[in-house]
């Protein structure tokens, strides 16, 4: 039986292909491309590179999730994405998701056209944020995190930290097949960890969700290969092919074009 995922306006079947989730930061302060696309036309015209590269979806995000990131306050949040978001819906067809994890910011979010909610902390930092999700029938990303890496079986740990996040999206009214995962690279884990949790990815897929893998230019790929953010990008292909290979459906990722191109490879070999 065919599996589908509907995210605004398209019906995506898992397991026919690989799908590309295109990153959009208007930040100042993002890890590899802080403060690029703040002006709203910037940020129209690369989201507009993106989809043409071969984006399915693109991510808005109005916070920086780096490590030792400052804070942004919800009204600072409304005011970098929601002009962005307006915006775009009237110059693309692909879905929109909005990068929060706070409530109010993911409501005004879908009100404007937004149709996946993306959450760092999986519903669990704001669980008013489910009831938003459910309630406007919205796609959801419950990615693992948590305060601290404290583990003590670090799979069986990650599954059952899942297992919490999809609970409140389920008890909150979101449909089942309104649900993506994501495992958390870089999030409250050491590089082994990381490098583990990428080995072990079907793990996360064996939960019965499809699963969204962001790996993109992330510090696991500056320490294996001792390079900057901008020179990430051959790291980051390789964990797009690996991801696939452990049955990840969509990667969140900034360079579109070379990831684009690995996958549709690596899913002619994997998918068919």
């Amino acid at each position: 039986m065919k599996r589908y995922i509907e995210i605004g306006n398209r019906m995506f079947e898992l397991g026919k292909r690989t799908y590309i989730m295109g990153i959009l930061n208007i930040t100042p302060d993002s890890f590899s491309d802080g403060g690029r696309y703040i002006d709203i036309n910037k940020a129209v015209l690369h989201a507009k590179e993106m989809i043409a590269q071969g984006a399915d979806i693109i991510d808005i995000g109005g916070e920086s999730t780096r490590p030792n990131h400052t804070p942004v306050g919800e009204k600072e949040e409304l005011d970098r994405v929601i002009p962005v978001i307006r915006a775009l819906k009237k110059e693309i067809e692909v879905p929109i998701s909005i990068d929060t994890y706070k409530a109010k910011v993911a409501e005004a979010a879908v009100i404007e056209g937004a149709a996946l909610i993306n959450d760092v902390w999986g519903f669990k930092k704001e669980p008013g944020i489910a009831e938003v999700a459910a309630g406007f029938g919205a796609a959801c990303c419950l990615m693992h995190n948590r305060e601290k890496n404290d583990y003590k079986d670090l799979m069986a740990d990650i599954l059952r930290d899942l297992e919490e996040s999809i609970n409140i999206a389920l008890r909150a009214g979101v449909k089942e097949d309104r649900i993506i995962l994501d495992p958390g690279i870089g999030f409250a884990k050491s590089y082994e960890e990381n490098l583990t949790v990428m080995n072990r990815l079907e793990l996360i897929y064996s939960l019965g969700y499809p699963v969204l893998l962001g790996t993109s230019r992330k510090s696991m790929i500056g320490n294996a290969l001792n390079l900057p953010p901008e020179e990430r990008v051959e790291g980051t292909v390789a964990t797009t092919v690996i991801g696939i290979m452990k049955k990840c459906d969509f990667v969140r990722v900034h360079d579109i074009k070379e990831n684009k191109r690995a996958a549709v490879m690596t899913d002619v070999i994997v998918r068919r």
